[in-house]
């Protein structure tokens, strides 16, 4: 990371992000197109979580290629300077992170998966072992790298 003075070097931090943050940015490629979606995920320190649909673009794109970056931001604010326009900035917090996804097939698996993506939206412990899980597809993205960066202050004057 070039500016090292904004950092997010702890993982705890870093996990507190991931905490505040409504969607997870997930960008696919495929025969080198690049393809973002935004998705609701959940989270447990070391595997990010998500769901689909039966089928689609992002299905296809995976079968092809399992290696995907995320993003998170949390806390975005410009910081106007109402003298000069070259001193604008933002406030914020993100995180960006690589892997490798893999659907997970088990019964206990997708329960496991489905409990951390409505534990981020939820502080309800949610019973989830009658759900039929035939047509739902859970999935696991294993972190390989994840770096956080952070600019809290207002713009120096």
């Amino acid at each position: 990371m070039r500016r090292k003075d904004k950092e997010i070097s702890s993982m705890d931090e870093i996990s507190q992000v991931i905490k505040k943050c409504q969607v997870c940015r997930l960008a696919l490629s495929q025969d080198d197109v690049p393809y973002i979606i935004p998705v609701s995920f959940g989270y447990d320190g070391k595997t990010l979580y998500f769901h689909s649909a039966k089928d689609g673009k992002k299905i296809d794109i995976l079968s092809i290629n399992n290696n995907v970056c995320f993003e998170f931001e949390s806390g975005v604010e410009v910081i106007v300077d109402e003298t000069k326009p070259c001193n604008w900035s933002f406030s914020f917090q993100t995180v960006i992170g690589f892997g490798k996804v893999k659907e997970l097939s088990s019964p206990e698996d997708k329960i496991k998966g489905l409990k951390h993506i409505m534990a981020q939206y939820s502080e309800k412990e949610w019973n989830l072992d009658t759900l039929p899980l035939n047509g739902l597809r859970i999935w696991a993205i294993n972190i390989t790298s994840m770096t956080g960066k952070q600019s809290l202050d207002h713009v120096d004057q």
